[in-house]
């Protein structure tokens, strides 16, 4: 009877330990290449730091410490509160329902606007909507809702256009809105980022959504997605680059597999 008991507490105690390595795991894949991520190796200083003064007996430090502590949810919250939300959204993305499929046709579309514009250097920038609705921060902009084409885009970032140095978002197989302003990121980059990179990627530091650039300097294609910035896409890259990072026409089946944030390539 004891060494039942006893090889249950050592299970229970197995997986209480494996649940926890699981979600620091998950955590640290979250906020890989965020701002969060530097803060929580700090935030693991100031806690090694708690114990050590601790078992030291710093009364004074340990007191300090012990304050910062008992705030430091209300400061992570409002400091890194886009990083949060990202992380949320990507976390409940398995079990959400509502998600803009993009079909072959409107990417094909788009594409042939994209090398075009890469070819006569003119700037643009296209949005696709996935799981986070945009409409709430789209305050500008005109309303188009026509079919995704290559011919209304080019005219839209047309140089005289009255649109032209906006965003065109498109939710599906439609363009939604024309001439949106952005959110620009605060990050630094230097001198050799143009306002559309940075509302490109301010963009993707705050929702879900995918974001193609067009630089009208170099005629350089970028993509914007979860965080991060790629530039220097070759035409005939971007199909592929898309398809990866947008959801199929057909919304595929929520598996097991799909709650974990990495992904097993052959």
């Amino acid at each position: 009877m004891l060494e039942t008991i006893f090889r249950a507490k050592n299970f229970i105690a197995l997986l209480d330990i494996l649940i926890v390595a699981f979600f620091i795991y998950w955590l640290m894949v979250l906020v890989r290449g965020t701002r969060a991520e530097k803060m929580l190796w700090g935030l693991g200083v100031v806690i090694i730091a708690y114990f050590v003064s601790l078992r030291a007996e710093l009364i004074t430090f340990h007191w300090i410490l012990s304050n910062f502590l008992g705030s430091i949810v209300i400061f992570v919250i409002v400091v890194f509160q886009q990083d949060i939300r990202r992380g949320l959204v990507q976390m409940g993305r398995p079990f959400i329902t509502r998600e803009t499929h993009t079909s072959q046709e409107v990417l094909d579309e788009v594409l042939t606007a994209v090398k075009r514009m890469s070819t006569n250097r003119t700037g643009g920038l296209i949005v696709f909507e996935r799981i986070v609705d945009l409409a709430p921060m789209l305050d500008t902009g005109v309303e188009v809702d026509a079919r995704a084409s290559a011919g209304l885009i080019l005219a839209i970032f047309d140089v005289g256009s009255p649109m032209h140095d906006g965003a065109v978002v498109i939710k599906g197989s439609r363009i939604f809105k024309a001439g949106c302003i952005l959110p620009l990121s605060t990050r630094h980059f230097g001198v050799s980022m143009g306002t559309r990179h940075r509302a490109a990627l301010g963009l993707a530091e705050e929702t879900d959504a995918v974001a193609v650039v067009v630089s009208e300097e170099t005629g350089e294609i970028a993509l914007a997605v979860d965080y991060e910035l790629h530039r220097a896409i070759k035409p005939e890259e971007l199909l592929g680059a898309l398809r990866e990072v947008l959801p199929a026409e057909e919304p595929s089946k929520t598996t097991f597999w799909n709650l974990f944030p990495w992904k097993i390539r052959a």
